[in-house]
């Protein structure tokens, strides 16, 4: 059975108690000293980064980091695989978001023959080692994969290249790519083969609805890792020391900005 839409102010109340939750989670994370890395794959245009937004926008940013990287350097491309990546692993109390991630291996650079079939069966083979290592080592690990339909994907290309705001979205490898759906599908199905383990395992979300694809996204996250409320009750605020007009800060009125607004 189809489900109904989700409207915006349906949208908005449920985002409101979820952002609640996941500054609770955030706090408790910090309390523990624990170490989250979430991953977030999926094609491009299939909502990952609006999942991000949303899910990082309540949270203290000294305790989060969001990573997204370029292509590899001329060094990095010299290193062992994994090795930019483990570089910005969290440390205690921290969650660490990763648009994109090592998992690059086995999408784009597959695909677009950015790496050898060595490398890439090397990284399908390796890969489960590399992620037990991390969650031995205490890490959480949750992987996400955003399924979007051809129809819905070609639709966001469309309405991000009309629109100057959304345009720089669109990279060349994104263009590239439109030609590759059904490659991208193969290349997926190999990786979900060879990495979907028992303690790593991947959780899909359909993603052709944003609303419900970033509230379900949220939800199932916050059930994840169980946590308590360790919010602080309001403080009593000390009173605050007045000061008349007539010791304000002499300044120039031409450092001042202009105020159209």
């Amino acid at each position: 059975m189809t489900k109904s839409e989700v409207s915006k102010s349906q949208y908005q109340a449920a985002l409101e108690g979820l952002h609640n939750e996941m500054v609770k989670l955030q706090h408790w994370v910090r309390h523990k000293g624990l170490r989250v890395v979430v991953l977030f794959e999926g094609r491009d245009a299939a909502g990952k980064g609006g999942v991000i937004k949303r899910m990082a926008a309540p949270l203290n940013p000294r305790g989060y980091r969001l990573v997204a990287l370029s292509k590899p350097t001329e060094q990095e491309r010299g290193e062992w695989y994994f090795q930019r990546y483990v570089k910005h692993l969290p440390t205690e109390g921290e969650i660490v978001f990763f648009d994109r991630s090592w998992y690059n291996r086995a999408g784009v650079e597959k695909v677009m023959g950015f790496c050898t079939d060595g490398e890439y069966e090397a990284f399908l083979r390796t890969c489960p080692a590399f992620e037990e290592m991390l969650i031995s080592s205490g890490i959480i690990l949750i992987k996400y994969w955003f399924a979007v339909s051809e129809e819905e994907q070609e639709k966001r290309f469309q309405a991000r290249n009309a629109d100057d705001k959304k345009r720089w979205k669109l990279s060349p490898i994104d263009l590239a790519a439109r030609a590759k759906f059904r490659d991208y599908s193969v290349a997926r199905d190999k990786m979900f083969a060879a990495t979907h383990t028992h303690r790593s395992p991947w959780y899909v979300v359909h993603s052709d609805d944003k609303y419900r694809a970033r509230l379900n996204c949220l939800q199932h996250f916050l059930s994840l890792i169980p946590y308590e409320d360790l919010i602080p009750e309001p403080f009593d605020l000390p009173p605050r020391q007045l000061s008349g007009a007539d010791e304000e800060f002499p300044i120039d009125p031409a450092c001042f900005i202009p105020e159209p607004y």
